[in-house]
């Protein structure tokens, strides 16, 4: 039996899972790390545990099937977190600052105010957000001593997550990112395919601190012998939403998902052709092959399964985040309690970073259940908002929503989701399609898999949600949604 291992770095676990060739799960390890949250709107992490996490849970797999059995790895990662290390010794320059983090829009809003916004988005296919790495990076030249002169010497290193595992997977031998993580850095051009110089000038980064862009599928070098007892080829590459949309078969335009993650990301295919959104959507490559890319519109939303995670830690209304199903099922509705889980902003298609999370209505005979069900439905809302936008972008309605993610598995907010977007939602039987598109990409680069028309015959449905509710109702409960939406919107003030 052979595998592709595939190694899918989250925003709170790193895992490695190994893959067989029917697309089904063989083996999974995953491992939680810590997040800090050393100012309101920062999130950081430490660079060296992302690594040292998904080291582990790497050799926890191999050493289940053996290295000789892996015939290639596949990374997936949570996209723009920013990591600076130095180049000679691997050693980051201070904390990763990760993709929620709202430091920099301060300095987003100057950009907006000095009239770049439409040419970056017109560059980029990305709106001016303090979401991307471009700003994240300039804050960290700017704030960490001798960081700016260091890296115009060409001593520092950046990349997001995927390149800083290459770049320890490999020893140090190899700086490289695949084109659906540069989309995501403010400082890419996806029409002509490259970091350009203009866009470097504007966000002040020396292009020496750049990593090579390369393709999804194809060749990032092996591992280092000592690693695993055996060099293993690393032969795909792509951001965790890319690969989530890839796992998914959704290979024609007008397909679409949605991960259910700690934020929720939906994605609808729009193929060789990008498109600009006229809905404040994101456009960004979904992958490239043989040198061809393809494109995607795309949402989204920055609190999903962490706000289950605020009710579980800092409310202590959960003991696990699987309960949150059977607390929420004690009430039949929220009875008028509504929650916007703009914790650390809004992201599409409201880009309000100075939102915070809000909850409305409450009485007296207000339970927990009722606001873990609110909870629920306040997420299945903000994807619902997301939808709306690829809608009127694509001008055609969605057939279906594939989803994945482990809140996917959750019944009743699939169930709501279907209810408010008014069409079919189906559950992939794999739901851990992030790993999955990463080891498909890394499979095709090496035959394992000989092309897409194999893979797609491996998709299949595990559940499927239709709308329970009229028209009339669909439309109360977003009209109400928009009205908690306004009363949270704007509530921290800039620093």
């Amino acid at each position: 039996m052979r595998y592709i291992l595939s190694l899918d770095q989250g925003t709170t676990s790193s895992r490695a899972i190994a893959f067989n060739a029917q697309g089904r799960i063989a083996h999974v390890a995953q491992r939680a790390f810590e997040q800090h949250f050393p100012a309101d709107g920062w999130v950081e992490h430490n660079a060296e545990e992302i690594w040292t996490s998904q080291l582990a849970v790497a050799r926890e797999v191999v050493n289940r099937v053996g290295v000789d059995a892996i015939a290639a790895i596949g990374v997936t990662n949570q996209r723009e977190t920013t990591i600076v290390w130095d180049r000679a010794t691997g050693e980051p320059i201070c904390p990763a600052i990760v993709w929620q983090d709202r430091r920099t829009a301060p300095f987003c809003e100057q950009l907006i105010a000095d009239g770049h916004a439409e040419w970056i988005t017109e560059r980029t296919g990305l709106v001016v957000d303090a979401y991307f790495s471009g700003t994240k990076l300039r804050w960290i030249l700017d704030h960490v001593d001798g960081a700016r002169t260091r890296a115009e010497r060409g001593e520092l290193a950046f990349g997001t997550v995927d390149t800083w595992l290459i770049y320890n997977l490999t020893g140090g031998a190899v700086h490289a990112t695949d084109a659906s993580n540069a989309s995501r850095t403010l400082l890419y051009d996806i029409e002509r395919g490259e970091f350009t110089d203009e866009l470097l000038e504007l966000l002040n980064i020396p292009a020496a601190v750049l990593p090579q862009v390369r393709d999804s599928s194809g060749d990032f070098g092996v591992t280092e012998r000592a690693l695993f007892g055996a060099p293993v080829p690393i032969t795909g590459v792509a951001g965790d939403q890319q690969a989530a949309l890839f796992g998914q078969c959704c290979w024609s335009p007008g397909m679409a998902k949605n991960t259910y993650g700690t934020g929720c990301f939906m994605l609808s295919h729009t193929g060789a052709q990008r498109v600009l959104s006229r809905n404040r959507l994101l456009t960004t490559v979904a992958w490239q092959i043989d040198g061809r890319r393809e494109f995607a519109l795309e949402g989204s939303v920055f609190m999903g399964g962490a706000t289950v995670q605020w009710l579980r830690d800092s409310l202590g209304l959960i003991e696990d985040a699987a309960d949150i199903e059977a607390l929420a099922q004690q009430v039949p509705d929220p009875d008028g309690v509504l929650m916007v889980p703009a914790f650390t902003g809004l992201g599409a298609p409201h880009w309000d970073p100075y939102a915070r999370g809000t909850l409305l209505g409450l009485s007296r005979g207000t339970t927990s259940a009722h606001i873990a069900r609110a909870a629920l439905e306040g997420i299945a809302m903000q994807c619902a908002d997301v939808m709306d936008a690829i809608v009127r972008d694509a001008d055609r309605p969605l057939s279906e929503l594939r989803v994945d993610g482990g809140a996917s598995r959750n019944a009743l907010m699939m169930q709501h989701q279907a209810d408010v977007l008014g069409t079919t939602v189906v559950r992939a039987g794999v739901t851990e399609t992030t790993a999955l598109g990463a080891a498909y990409l890394a499979g095709l680069a090496i035959g394992f898999w000989s092309n897409r028309d194999v893979i797609a015959k491996q998709w299949d449905a595990a559940a499927a949600y239709q709308p329970k509710i009229n028209d009339a109702a669909r439309d109360r409960l977003r009209r109400r949604w928009a009205d908690g939406v306004a009363r949270a919107g704007g509530w921290q003030t800039a620093p």
